[in-house]
């Protein structure tokens, strides 16, 4: 049914049926959340092997460190090694850490202001005189990390292809522009991979800052739910052949990999870079979990390993996102309303409701016990100009919660289109 098209009385008796729907629904007394991308238990039970795989004795790496001691900043070689590839990362430029990809982004930003980068004249100038560029719908963390440090965020419109390049080169001819933040496969939320053009604008820009790093979160590497891998262009290659092969952090990790508290973080870049990060982590630290990286080293060998894990991953979560598909056609296709994505991997479907609205739908579905990602998440100081983008995650819940959370959510998505639809016809708004 298209909603737009319906009448002023039509308008008002839907309006009322849909809010008698509603009290029916607060009055089950749900509780279900569609917040966070959480693995589920039973994805999480996939890797559990993994803590049973070092017995009493068995603590040595196979170039002989004692993974019981200090040392080995840089991470233990086999297991960079595994995952070389999936990160598109040389092994000697590929650094494993700790259980925190946010951590290492965290880290990189603090040490670009309180120091600067390799290429830069001076730290990143403070108080607020440093923009990072964000592309939007984006990854709520991004923008909160940015917010704590007084980093001003410019929002880039995000396309099919990846954000908006010929916004992002206008933009960073300001030098006080020093990074942008990029999800490039199966982005947060929208589940966009960067194209092969839009990867080699951004490794050839030739008017950003010498000090301009692109934050390259490639936290859904091997994270394909639906049919064929999406293949990435290799950003790190492609700056150093246009002569910026400082340009490119890369961040990843197995925190939906293994278990989401307890995984390993990666940082790749540049030897310059790799020897940047590692001279201002040594200064804080004497070394990673190096017994939790040989856990994951044997459990996750070399890249076959990694992908016929995720595999089994795609299995729990594939039918999922199936599922939200299915309630979200049957309910609001053809509405005139709404409009989400189709996911092929990572771990979001991006819904837009009617500009205006989202703020009600989350209100709405939480007065219902629905927990959704507050309106505005998806954008730079909680802000969506249009208030229309919500951010779903089907992770977490079990397949009867989802359905349940799902179905309750487009009655809310169906009732705050028709209460705005219907102050428009009767000019009270």
């Amino acid at each position: 049914m298209d909603l737009t098209a319906l009448t002023r009385p039509e308008l008002s008796d839907r309006l009322a049926a849909l809010r008698d729907e509603h009290a029916r629904l607060k009055g089950r007394g749900l509780r279900l959340d569609l917040t966070r991308g959480k693995p589920s238990a039973e994805q999480l039970a996939l890797s559990e092997p993994l803590f049973g795989l070092l017995e009493p004795g068995d603590h040595t790496a196979q170039d002989g460190t004692d993974c019981r001691n200090y040392g080995g900043l840089h991470g233990l070689p086999e297991l960079r090694a595994a995952f070389s590839a999936p990160l598109q990362v040389p092994v000697e430029q590929l650094v494993a850490f700790g259980n925190s990809s946010l951590e290492l982004m965290y880290e990189c930003v603090v040490d670009a202001v309180l120091f600067g980068v390799p290429g830069s004249p001076a730290p990143w100038p403070r108080e607020g005189r440093t923009a990072m560029l964000c592309p939007v719908p984006g990854y709520d963390r991004h923008f909160g990390l940015c917010e704590k440090l007084g980093i001003e965020m410019i929002p880039v419109p995000m396309t099919e292809s990846g954000p908006d390049l010929d916004e992002v080169e206008r933009l960073v001819a300001d030098e006080r522009v020093k990074g942008i933040w990029c999800v490039p496969k199966y982005s947060n939320p929208t589940a966009v991979t960067y194209s092969p053009e839009t990867v080699r604008r951004l490794a050839a820009m030739e008017t950003a800052a010498p000090d301009f790093r692109v934050f390259w979160d490639n936290a859904y590497a091997v994270h394909g739910v639906q049919g064929a891998d999406e293949p990435l262009a290799d950003i790190l290659a492609l700056s150093a052949q246009h002569g910026h092969p400082d340009r490119v952090f890369v961040f990843g990790s197995t925190s939906k990999i293994t278990a989401a508290g307890s995984g390993v973080a990666f940082f790749g870049s540049s030897s310059a870079n790799v020897s940047w990060l590692l001279g201002h982590l040594s200064k804080r630290t004497i070394g990673p979990d190096k017994l939790n990286q040989l856990r994951h080293a044997r459990f996750l060998p070399d890249a076959p390993a990694v992908a016929a894990h995720m595999e089994r991953h795609a299995a729990v979560l594939g039918p999922k996102f199936e599922l939200v598909d299915t309630v979200l056609e049957k309910r609001l296709g053809g509405s005139g309303v709404a409009s989400w994505t189709r996911p092929r991997g990572g771990y979001f479907v991006s819904l837009d409701v009617v500009d205006g609205c989202a703020a009600r739908v989350v209100a709405l579905a939480g007065d219902a016990g629905i927990a959704l990602t507050p309106a505005g998440a998806t954008f730079p100081y909680g802000a969506d100009p249009r208030d229309r983008n919500i951010r779903l995650a089907p992770s977490f819940p079990t397949v009867e919660e989802l359905r349940d959370a799902v179905e309750g959510l487009t009655l809310c998505v169906e009732l705050a289109a028709v209460e705005r639809l219907s102050a428009d016809a009767d000019g009270t708004r």
